[in-house]
C-alpha cells in the first residue's frame, strides 16, 4: 500500500470504524468510487502490476504518452454520468501445472482494470472485517508461506487426518444472484451495486474472471460462510487451549485438520457433512476424484498450495512434520527452464542467464520455506549442469567443464542465481498419544 494510499483511507476513517461490526450496511460509497482521487490510486495500482493491454489494445505507455489525467477524467465523467460500460475481457490461456491442462485468465482493458480498482478500494476495508482468520488468499498482510505454516502447525499439534477438498472450476461456477446478495447485507447503495452487477455482467452469466482486479475479494466473501462455519466447528469443540480441528484456504484451495484421537472419528465425519452441506448452498462442486480423507498417521500424504505434507520421525525418533515441494512443482520448473536453454541454445551464455534468474528466483523464493533444502539442492545442481553444457556445446567440447570453470565463476562472475537458503517451521514436537 502507498503512502498516499494510507493518509487516503485515513480519511475515510468511518469506513474502518464502521466495518468493525457486522451488522453495519454502508451507503453514500459511490461518490467515493468516482473521486480522482480514488482513480488516480487505482491506476497507479493497476500500473505498478503491469500486465498485457485488454481486447481494446491500450497499454500503459499509449496511456501516458496521451496523458493519465484526461484518461483518468473520461473514466470519472463516464462513472458521474452513470454510462459507463466495462468491455468484454481478453481471455488468455496458461499451463496449469505440468500437465496438458489450461487455466483461462480473463484480461480487462486498463480502463476496466481502474475501476474494479477503485470500487476495490472503497468496498475491501469494509469486507476485510467479515473475513475469518483462516482465509489467506489474496488479503492484505496475508501470504501464502502463512497459510503453508498454519497447516503445518497443526500437523504438529497432532492435527494429522487430513480432509482435502477439491472444488470444480469454482470460479467459473460462482452465482452473480448469490455473490450480489452477499455484497448487499453490507452496501446499501444502488450505484455501487449497480456498477459491480454490470461489471460481473460483462464476463458472462455467473463466476468471477481469473484475472479480475476484484475477483479475488469476491471470490472470498463468496467462501466466507463455509470460513464462518469451520471458525464455529473450532470454537465449540476447543478443550481449554487445544483445539480439535483447524483449517486453511487460499481462493479455492481449502484443508481441514481434525486431531488424531478415535473418539473424534464423528468430529472428522460431522465437519465434512457441514462443509458440503455450506458448499451444495452456494452451488460450488467438489471434485471428488482429487479430494479425499488423508491420514498422516498411516504415513499418508497431501498437497496444499504446491507443497506436499507427511510426518516423519526426527534423528531423536520425534515424530514432525514435513513439507517440501511437491515433485510436479519441480518437474514444471525444469521444463520451463529447459525450454529456456532450447530457445536460445546458440545465445551467449549470459543471455539465457539473465532469461531463467527471474523465473528460477520466483520459484526458489515462494518454496523456501519448510524442508526445502533437498529439493533446493537438486534444482540448484541440475541448472548449474545445464550452464556447463550451455558453455561447453558453445565451444564445440563434451563434457561439463569441470576443470575449467569453477561453481564460485558461475554464480559470481556469469552471475548465475544462488540464493538457496530455506526458512525453516515449526520446530520438531511430539504428537499427542493417540487412544
Amino acid at each position: 500500500m502507498s503512502i498516499g494510499l494510507k493518509k487516503w483511507r485515513r480519511s475515510l476513517g468511518w469506513t474502518f470504524c464502521g466495518s468493525q461490526e457486522p451488522t453495519w450496511r454502508f451507503w453514500g460509497l459511490y461518490v467515493h468510487v468516482c473521486k480522482r482521487e480514488t482513480l488516480h490510486e487505482a491506476y497507479q495500482m493497476a500500473k505498478s502490476n503491469d500486465g498485457a493491454p485488454g481486447i481494446d489494445g491500450v497499454t500503459f505507455e499509449a496511456i501516458e504518452e496521451s496523458g493519465v489525467e484526461s484518461f483518468l477524467d473520461q473514466i470519472r465523467d463516464e462513472l458521474v454520468s452513470k454510462t459507463y460500460r466495462p468491455m468484454r475481457a481478453r481471455k488468455k490461456e496458461i499451463p496449469k501445472g505440468a500437465g496438458k491442462k489450461v487455466r483461462v485468465l480473463s484480461i480487462p482493458a486498463i480502463r476496466d482494470r481502474v475501476v474494479q480498482g477503485a470500487l476495490k478500494l472503497i468496498l475491501e476495508p469494509i469486507f476485510e472485517a467479515d473475513f475469518q482468520p483462516g482465509s489467506y488468499g489474496y488479503r492484505p498482510k496475508r501470504t501464502a508461506h502463512q497459510a503453508v505454516n498454519r497447516v503445518a502447525q497443526a500437523i504438529v499439534e497432532g492435527k494429522t487426518r487430513i480432509i482435502d477438498i477439491d472444488l470444480r472450476a469454482y470460479f467459473d461456477n460462482v452465482q452473480h444472484c448469490l455473490l450480489l446478495e452477499k455484497v448487499a447485507r453490507r452496501v446499501q447503495d444502488d450505484a455501487v451495486m449497480h456498477l459491480l452487477k454490470t461489471t460481473l455482467k460483462a464476463t458472462g452469466q455467473k463466476g468471477v474472471p481469473q484475472g479480475g482486479v476484484i475477483s479475488p475479494m469476491l471470490s472470498n466473501l463468496y467462501l466466507n460462510e463455509v470460513d464462518r462455519m469451520l471458525e464455529k466447528a473450532i470454537t465449540i469443540t476447543r478443550r481449554g487451549q487445544y483445539t480439535n480441528i483447524q483449517y486453511a484456504r487460499f481462493a479455492d484451495d481449502l484443508v481441514i485438520l481434525v486431531d488424531a484421537y478415535r473418539r473424534h472419528n464423528w468430529l472428522l465425519e460431522a465437519v465434512e457433512r457441514r462443509v458440503r452441506e455450506e458448499l451444495a448452498k452456494l452451488h460450488v462442486e467438489i471434485n471428488e476424484d482429487k479430494s479425499r480423507m488423508v491420514d498422516l498417521a498411516k504415513e499418508e500424504s497431501f498437497s496444499f498450495l504446491g507443497f506436499e505434507y507427511r510426518r516423519i520421525q526426527s534423528r531423536n525418533r520425534v515424530w514432525r512434520v514435513y513439507y517440501a515441494p511437491k515433485l510436479q512443482k519441480r518437474t514444471a520448473l525444469f521444463a520451463k527452464l529447459r525450454e529456456i536453454f532450447r530457445r536460445n541454445i546458440s545465445q551467449p551464455v549470459r543471455k539465457v542467464i539473465e532469461e531463467f534468474n527471474p523465473i528460477l528466483r520466483g520459484w526458489v523464493n515462494y518454496f523456501r520455506i519448510g524442508d526445502s533444502s533437498r529439493c533446493f539442492s537438486m534444482v540448484k545442481r541440475w541448472v548449474e549442469m545445464k550452464v556447463r553444457r550451455h558453455l561447453m556445446r558453445a565451444r564445440g567440447r563434451k563434457g561439463l567443464g569441470w576443470k575449467r570453470w569453477s561453481t564460485k565463476w558461475l554464480h559470481e562472475t556469469l552471475g548465475l542465481f544462488a540464493e538457496y537458503r530455506v526458512r525453516r517451521f515449526p520446530n520438531a514436537v511430539p504428537f499427542p498419544h493417540v487412544t
